[in-house]
C-alpha cells in the first residue's frame, strides 16, 4: 500500500499529456493544468465537496486522454495538407477517454464526466444533452477547456481579460450555465486568478488549491492507473501500438519466472507501463519516420528517457521504479543514455527491463523493417552480450521463457 495524493501523481505525469497536446493537437503547454485549475476554483466557489473537487481535478487533467491512432492519423493528414486538426471536433475522443479511466480509483461517481466534457449548456454538443442533464464536473471542464482553447490563457493581458468577460456573459444560457458564468465573474475579479494561469505558477496554483486528500492505494490500483498512460504512450505512434502493454506482460512473466513476490511483480509492471513516458515529448515526425534516423534525430529521440525520469522522479515512493523504468537504454559498459551508467550502477530489475525492452522492440514492426523472429532476436541479443552491453544470464532466461511463444 502507498499513502499518496493521486492528483499529485497525475500532475507529475501530466507533463507528458501536455507534450501530446502540443505536438499533435496544437494546444499550448500546461493546457490540462489550466483546465483543472479553472474547474477547481469554480467548484470551490460553488461549494463542491472536497472529494468531488479531488475527482474533478483528476478528470480535468485526463480530459483529453482519448487520443488514439485513428486521431493521430487524422492529425497527420491535416498537417500534410496544412490544415489545423482540432481534437474537439472528434466525438470519439470523449467516449474513448471515458472508457480509459474505468479502473481509476475515484472517490465519487464520475460516470460520463469525460464523455460529456464537450457538451454545451444549450444542447449543441456531440451528444445533445443539455442543462443539468450534463454532469456539473463536465460543465466545469468544458468551461475551462473552451476558454483556454479560444483565448490562450498562457498569455494574459488586461484587454484579453475584458474580452473573456464579455464573451462568457454573452454565452450564459448558451454555451455555459448561468451559475458557472456568475461564479467565474466573481472568482476572476482576483488578480491572483489570472497570475496563477501562467506557466510559471500554474502547478503551484493547482497544488495550493487542491483538497488535501491522501489515501491508501494498493499497488494493484497504481498499476491500473499507469495502464491509462501506457495506452496513451503506445497510441502516439502506429508502430508502438502495443509496445508498453506487451513489455509489461513480458516483464510480469519473467518476474514470476524469477519467483518475485506479488508487490514487486506489480511494481515492475508499473515501471514497464511508464518506461517510454518521455516518448510523448518526441515528435511523430521522428517516431514514424520510414527511414533510419539521422544523427540529429537520434539525439532528439534519446532525450525521452530523461523526460521520463523528470516526470517519475517527482512521485514520492517511486524512487526504485524510476530507476527500473528510466535505465532501459543504459548499457553495462557505460555507452548507453542518458547518463552513461555502468554495470555497478544498474540493478537486476533495471537490467531485466533493459533486456526485455530490446527483445520486445525487435519483435515489433518498425517503419524501416518487419518484426523479427524469436531466433533472430536472440541472435542480436547474444551479440550484445558478447559486446558486454547487456546481461547474459537474463538474455538466456528470456530465451528459455519465450522460445516457444
Amino acid at each position: 500500500m502507498m499513502n499518496i495524493n493521486l492528483n499529485e501523481l497525475l500532475l507529475s505525469l501530466s507533463y507528458t499529456l501536455d507534450f501530446v497536446e502540443m505536438d499533435v493537437l496544437g494546444v499550448t503547454s500546461n493546457h490540462s493544468k489550466r483546465v483543472a485549475y479553472i474547474a477547481n476554483r469554480l467548484a470551490l466557489f460553488l461549494g463542491s465537496h472536497p472529494e468531488e473537487r479531488y475527482d474533478l481535478v483528476a478528470c480535468a487533467i485526463l480530459h483529453d486522454n482519448g487520443v488514439t491512432k485513428y486521431m493521430l492519423e487524422m492529425a497527420a493528414r491535416a498537417k500534410k495538407h496544412k490544415k489545423k486538426f482540432v481534437l474537439e471536433n472528434v466525438k470519439e475522443h470523449c467516449t474513448i477517454g471515458q472508457k480509459n479511466i474505468e479502473n481509476y480509483p475515484f472517490l465519487t461517481d464520475v460516470r460520463d464526466v469525460i464523455k460529456y466534457h464537450h457538451e454545451a449548456y444549450d444542447g449543441s454538443g456531440f451528444f445533445g444533452v443539455k442543462g443539468m442533464e450534463i454532469p456539473m464536473m463536465s460543465q466545469l471542464i468544458f468551461f475551462g477547456d473552451y476558454l483556454d482553447n479560444k483565448f490562450n490563457f498562457k498569455l494574459i493581458h488586461y484587454n484579453k481579460i475584458k474580452q473573456v468577460e464579455q464573451f462568457i456573459q454573452e454565452q450564459a444560457n448558451k454555451l455555459f450555465a448561468p451559475e458557472i458564468v456568475e461564479a467565474f465573474m466573481q472568482v476572476s475579479q482576483q488578480s491572483s486568478f489570472w497570475l496563477d494561469l501562467s506557466d510559471n505558477f500554474i502547478e503551484y496554483a493547482i497544488k495550493y488549491t487542491l483538497p488535501e486528500i491522501k489515501r491508501e492505494v494498493t499497488w494493484c490500483e497504481l498499476q491500473q492507473i499507469t495502464e491509462i498512460f501506457s495506452r496513451i504512450i503506445d497510441n502516439k505512434s502506429e508502430f508502438t501500438l502495443r509496445h508498453s502493454h506487451d513489455l509489461a506482460n513480458k516483464v510480469e512473466k519473467m518476474a514470476r519466472y524469477y519467483k518475485k513476490d506479488e508487490i514487486e511483480v506489480l511494481q515492475l509492471k508499473i515501471a514497464a507501463n511508464l518506461h517510454d513516458l518521455g516518448k510523448l515529448a518526441i515528435s511523430n515526425e521522428i517516431l514514424d519516420k520510414p527511414d533510419r534516423l539521422k544523427e540529429d534525430e537520434l539525439y532528439l529521440i534519446r532525450q525521452h528517457t530523461y523526460f521520463s525520469r523528470i516526470c517519475l522522479s517527482q512521485i514520492e515512493g517511486f524512487e526504485e521504479l524510476t530507476e527500473w523504468a528510466c535505465n532501459h537504454h543504459e548499457k553495462l559498459d557505460g555507452s548507453g543514455y542518458p547518463f552513461g551508467l555502468k554495470k555497478d550502477a544498474l540493478d537486476f530489475n533495471s537490467r531485466l527491463i533493459m533486456c526485455l525492452d530490446i527483445y520486445q522492440a525487435l519483435m515489433e514492426e518498425r517503419p524501416y523493417r518487419e518484426g523479427l523472429s524469436h531466433e533472430k532476436g536472440m541472435s542480436i541479443l547474444r551479440d550484445m552480450v558478447d559486446a558486454q552491453l547487456i546481461d547474459g544470464g537474463i538474455v538466456e532466461d528470456v530465451h528459455d521463457v519465450f522460445k516457444s511463444s
